[in-house]
């Protein structure tokens, strides 16, 4: 089977051709440490990691995503809380790899931070002033757009057209700007900023020169596949693209793949809006891996619709390829299955087809879905003592859920349950509180949202009371409407 892929800078898709027969060098955009991070990296990330992990099945893959740990937002954010800027990228780098590793996102083979490499950064910001792409002044290095010929042809903007939108204005905080497209390569240093030292005197880089300047130190000038989110492909990777081959003289990507966005209830993730969603607000509301299965049930390059029931309705799909994963655990030594059984054949060729596709994930997990849905009908019936499918077959089903599930990142999780406690009651009695799985409590909620809406609320006050009672609390959500739980 052959490997097709939509590349953003052609438009259209293409099979996939590695520069080096067997190898795969991937660069991912990845953060920039200032805050925590949200729902939109969380898809993006996840995005990127399965894409990854497929690419392993057939090629060695050297995956570099680099740490943005100097930038505006990363000086702003410390003058706030009064500590080092270092303090600040710090702290948000560990948060950020805590978020992945609980996502389970793999780290990436290589992950360089910008302060790591200022130096090659420099160096090519010399090599595009040498060459006429560039321009000092006042301090500041900038590139000069109108320079590059191609400057545009991944967003398909005209050069024209954005400066007609920007009116022939120059920001005022860039005042020695010749264009007013031209983007800062190096930033002269401010009172109180840190500093590096450089032939146009004491600055720091600009946040464009970072990607361009680690992926050709740790890459080469040509990579295969350039990914990120869509919200990156002007300017950031526009201007890659700008500085990286103005100086190679080669396309600095084979392959330009972008995730799209992620909306809320039909309107775009905003702090302003108060929609906005941490990924450490998500994980406690709900599981990492019906996390993971949310954002893979839509085609990446597609926008994504964040709702309370497309979570809800996800996480009661994890818990299906969750019994699937444990099916083998539980009842493998009891129907004498061997350790290791050939994947069902079948599947493996099903999902292939549809990760060929352009990562085609939803048609992926339609697979996998079908094969957990299978394990958990046999394991019902084994716990009835009833017949069941031939247990060769049911063990080639397991191995094929496993193989696949790893594919797409999935990990078993044991079922969510209250630590069963004893409590005192007012009247002083002692009472158990009971343990309750996952299952129930989704359950419980489908039936405590439909007497909402029957009116029926003495009802949905008895189940709240309930699952208050086993330790679980439930908050409703401005209209109470929704509502979601936690242990």
């Amino acid at each position: 089977m052959t490997l097709h892929v939509y590349n953003s800078l052609t438009r259209r898709k293409e099979v996939f051709m590695p520069l080096v027969p067997g190898e795969v060098r991937m660069y991912v955009c990845g953060v920039t440490a200032y805050d925590r991070c949200h729902l939109g990296h969380a898809r993006a990330y996840i995005v990127w990691d399965t894409v990854r992990r497929y690419l392993q099945t057939r090629y060695r893959v050297h995956h570099v995503q680099n740490i943005t740990d100097i930038d505006d937002k990363i000086i702003r954010r410390a003058r706030e809380r009064g500590i080092p800027w270092q303090a600040i990228a710090q702290e948000f780098t560990a948060a950020y790899e805590a978020d992945m590793q609980r996502l389970n996102v793999r780290p990436a083979d290589t992950s360089p931070k910008a302060t790591a490499y200022v130096g090659a950064m420099v160096s090519l910001i010399a090599d595009l002033i040498a060459g006429g792409y560039a321009y000092a002044s006042g301090g500041d290095v900038y590139y000069a757009v109108q320079r590059f010929p191609n400057y545009g042809q991944l967003s398909g903007r005209q050069l024209q057209d954005m400066q007609a939108g920007a009116s022939g204005r120059v920001d005022e905080t860039e005042p020695h700007k010749r264009y007013p497209l031209d983007f800062a390569l190096w930033k002269g240093t401010k009172p109180g900023e840190p500093s590096w030292d450089s032939p146009w005197g004491p600055g720091r880089p600009g946040w464009h020169i970072e990607c361009s300047a680690m992926a050709r130190a740790l890459l080469g000038d040509r990579l295969d596949i350039h990914a990120g989110g869509a919200d990156l492909k002007f300017p950031h990777h526009e201007n890659e693209i700008a500085q990286s081959e103005a100086v190679t003289g080669q396309p600095l990507a084979r392959y330009w793949l972008h995730n799209g966005f992620v909306n809320i209830d039909g309107e775009k993730m905003s702090k302003s809006l108060g929609n906005f969603f941490t990924i450490q607000d998500l994980l406690q509301r709900f599981s990492a891996m019906a996390v993971r299965w949310f954002v893979l049930q839509a085609h990446y390059r597609q926008p994504i619709d964040f709702t309370e029931e497309g979570m809800q309705a996800a996480t009661k799909a994890w818990q299906t390829i969750n019994e699937g994963l444990t099916f083998a655990r539980e009842f493998g030594p009891r129907l004498g299955w061997a350790e290791k059984t050939a994947p069902e054949a079948g599947a493996i060729a099903r999902f292939t087809a549809a990760m060929d596709d352009d990562f085609n994930t939803a048609a992926a997990l339609a697979i996998v879905f079908d094969l957990a849905k299978t394990l958990r009908a046999a394991g019902n019936a084994l716990r009835r003592q009833e017949p069941i499918a031939s247990d060769q077959d049911l063990a080639a089903t397991s191995a094929a859920l496993y193989k696949l599930s790893e594919v797409l990142g999935f990990t078993v999780e044991g079922i969510i349950e209250a630590t069963a406690s004893i409590t005192s009651t007012a009247s002083g009695e002692m009472e158990i509180i009971e343990k309750i799985g996952e299952r129930e409590i989704s359950e419980l909620l489908a039936e405590r949202q439909q007497a909402k809406k029957a009116k029926n609320y003495p009802k949905a006050d008895e189940i709240r009371n309930y699952l208050r009672k086993r330790g679980v609390e439930l908050a409703d959500k401005a209209g109470g409407v929704t509502t979601w739980w936690r242990i």
